[in-house]
């Protein structure tokens, strides 16, 4: 696929079935994440790749709604942000996390982001519910989690004609 191409086929894909992701599928994810860039090329993110079940589950629990999917995803990806070596820590995890989205696409598999900073669950904040999972320092941020694998129920790809060109302001 070209980049276009891959961009039209990307769907949040939400229900995934029990098939293993390879390690060379999941590292070349991981490739797309480590190539993504970063202001002043400072690489704040972290990658936590999560495949023990049972924190899978925890995580699926770590926002009101919208987490769920988690629980049955094969793999989940925790963009992990320190606040310590560059400010702009939400602008370099949203661009990692669209590398793995498209690279994830490209490679045929059911990806999902999961939004984490800014939510709660009843009440308490997502962002410090997921580092208690993972038992990370308060001084890394977690805008969101990748969620990974083989799914029976992607959505058809988006066509070029659908997409809004009212959007687009030519300024002169």
């Amino acid at each position: 696929m070209d980049l276009l191409e891959v961009m039209l086929t990307r769907r949040s894909t939400r229900k995934f079935n029990e098939d293993n992701i390879s390690k060379d599928v999941l590292n070349r994810i991981l490739q797309a994440a480590l190539l993504a860039p970063t202001s002043m090329n400072r690489k704040p993110c972290n990658f936590m790749v999560v495949e023990n079940k049972e924190t899978l589950k925890n995580l699926a629990q770590s926002k009101d709604h919208g987490a769920e999917l988690i629980a049955g995803a094969n793999r989940a990806i925790v963009v992990v942000a320190d606040t310590l070596i560059a400010d702009t820590w939400i602008e370099d995890s949203s661009i990692a996390l669209t590398y793995m989205h498209l690279m994830a696409t490209e490679l045929g598999l059911g990806s999902c982001w999961v939004q984490i900073h800014l939510r709660s669950k009843d009440g308490s904040d997502s962002e410090e519910i997921v580092r208690d999972i993972l038992k990370i320092d308060d001084h890394y941020r977690i805008v969101g989690i990748m969620a990974l694998g083989h799914s029976d129920n992607i959505p058809k790809a988006h066509e070029l004609a659908d997409v809004d060109k009212n959007k687009i302001h030519f300024l002169v």
